[in-house]
């Protein structure tokens, strides 16, 4: 059974950004960078504990085809992603904000 999903505010702005460099780029590229991001979340959601912890209870989950992760933490068959972020970032701006 798929865990229920709770998205944080502020991956809408993530996302958002990421979608708009990607579009800028080729037309159509940012709906691609959805698809691939909606793909992760759900494979997420079906086998959370299957990536790996990198950060205290958080996982990452990277998105295939773009070099974004997703941050998640899975507790009580609940999954909070909390951010979405280039995997360039320094790793301090996740952890920033994680709760």
């Amino acid at each position: 059974m798929a865990a229920e999903l709770v998205i944080a505010p502020e991956v809408a702005q993530d996302i958002a950004e990421a979608y708009g460099w990607y579009e800028g780029r080729r037309c159509g590229l940012g709906e691609e960078f959805l698809s691939c991001v909606d793909a992760r979340i759900q494979a997420i959601c079906r086998m959370p504990e299957i990536n790996a912890r990198v950060h205290k209870e958080y996982r990452r989950a990277l998105v295939r085809r773009f070099p974004y992760a997703v941050f998640y933490e899975y507790v009580a068959d609940t999954v909070t992603v909390f951010c979405i972020f280039h995997t360039a970032r320094s790793p301090e701006k996740w952890r920033r904000r994680l709760p």
